[in-house]
């Protein structure tokens, strides 16, 4: 079977000030629901910053590897192209990157208020990311 390419070419990708290695592209921003459809491209061989998930993420790897770290910075998990994922909110921080290439992940994030807080090393909160970052972002135009 031949092998595909995510042509991500016609994506209006965007960045958060004070994230590094993190692109993103937000989808579909329905507020009644309480769901935000994004798409993030992790760099590939880097991480982000610390954080954690204050809500539910359901995640699709669409190309690459999308890479999860401990604290520490070891490898905790490799999702591969494909790869379908449930995640429940989670007190304990984590970095995530891409592989050899960069990695594109499809996230459905549930939920109202705070989403994510990004962590300094020392693990004080630097930032939350909260629903309304995420609609500021949406181009209802194109994304």
């Amino acid at each position: 079977m031949p092998e595909l390419a995510f042509d991500d070419r016609n994506i209006r990708w965007k960045q958060i000030d004070g994230i590094d290695h993190l692109s993103l592209s937000v989808l579909d921003a329905d507020e009644k629901n309480d769901v935000i459809h994004v798409l993030f491209k992790f760099v590939a061989n880097r991480q982000i910053v610390l954080h954690r998930h204050l809500t539910l993420n359901k995640t699709m790897t669409l190309q690459g590897e999308h890479r999860l770290y401990h604290l520490d910075g070891r490898l905790k998990e490799i999702r591969p192209t494909g790869r379908f994922t449930v995640a429940p909110p989670s007190d304990e921080p984590h970095r995530e990157g891409g592989g050899d290439q960069d990695a594109v992940v499809l996230f459905a994030i549930y939920g109202k208020g705070p989403l994510y807080q990004a962590l300094d090393d020392e693990m004080n909160i630097i930032r939350a990311l909260t629903v309304e970052d995420f609609v500021g972002l949406y181009d209802r135009d194109g994304n």
